[in-house]
């Protein structure tokens, strides 16, 4: 198996930190983590990829790991359009026309939101628990009383309380949050310590509580992202081919017997349900993961 190269590139906001694996010249795939997540979700993912000449391209998400806002005057958003446009900025600065893309959680947002807009931009998406752009107009609306629960850590991030919480116990937080969200994955405390390092970012905790205030319009998300929030609040659909990769025991939102998302992908779509898997579908379910992008890769 090849082994990761760290690189950086710089965009107008952000020095990225990425792990790169494979040829420079091959197919390009990124693949996207989420909160409370790192690279280390693809570990067993982007090295066999790699082995058959893909470009593999591994981001740290803005808050995480080495990847750094260049100026302390720019807005530590963690709005969704925020890491939509780190992406697509990701993709200009490495010379990347179209990816494949893959990701769950805020990275799964970042890509579905990348091929809802700028289809021409991506190949093939590999989807974590299927439709991921939020519908911040109707984030007032009270879901059911089980889904409420376990949003819990939302409404607890809109809080003072809530920020002193996260920044005096991010890793046992979140690691928390691990064992709540992957119920049935023997493998947590052995892969957790692996991602909580990229925690210490300093700006993991005003990013974090901006995404989670912001969902719900609790806070002013970056003007110029404003455009991108508007065509967002419209839903628009996913039109490039598509696996959604959905966990069974996922603990933040399990999935339902019923496809709810489909009526959202209007291109070659398919929906798979990944029993004995929670939130963290990378890393608990590589072969799965692997599978569907080669899937994609080899149309």
């Amino acid at each position: 198996m090849t082994q990761a190269v760290m690189q950086f590139c710089k965009t107008e906001s952000l020095t990225i930190a990425y792990e790169h694996h494979g040829p420079g010249n091959g197919t390009p795939v990124i693949l996207l983590h989420g909160f409370p997540y790192s690279p280390r979700a693809y570990d067993e993912i982007a090295p066999p990829l790699a082995a058959k000449g893909y470009r593999v391209i591994v981001p740290y998400l803005r808050g995480y790991g080495p990847t750094r806002f260049n100026s302390p005057d720019t807005l530590r958003s963690g709005q969704q359009a925020a890491l939509a446009q780190d992406l697509l900025d990701l993709m200009d600065s490495l010379d990347i026309e179209q990816a494949t893309l893959c990701g769950y959680d805020w990275g799964g947002r970042a890509a579905c939101i990348v091929a809802a807009l700028f289809p021409e931009r991506v190949r093939g998406l590999v989807t974590g628990d299927g439709y991921n752009l939020q519908d911040i107009p109707n984030s007032v609306q009270p879901l059911d009383p089980q889904s409420e629960h376990r949003y819990w850590y939302q409404y607890y991030f809109h809080t003072p309380r809530g920020v002193e919480g996260l920044t005096q116990n991010r890793r046992a937080l979140c690691e928390l949050l691990w064992q709540l969200w992957s119920p049935t994955w023997g493998r947590n405390a052995e892969r957790y310590p692996l991602s909580a390092p990229a925690f210490d970012n300093p700006d993991f905790v005003e990013v974090v509580i901006h995404s989670y205030r912001h969902r719900f319009m609790y806070a002013l998300g970056d003007p110029a992202l404003e455009w991108m929030e508007q065509a967002l609040e419209k839903q628009p659909a996913i039109s490039v081919p598509t696996i959604s990769l959905c966990g069974a025991d996922d603990g933040v939102g399990p999935a339902s017997a019923d496809d709810e998302d489909a009526h959202h992908f209007t291109g070659p779509y398919e929906r798979r349900v990944l029993a004995g898997v929670g939130h963290n579908i990378p890393e608990e379910a590589p072969g799965e993961t692997l599978k569907a992008l080669l899937d994609l890769l080899q149309r």
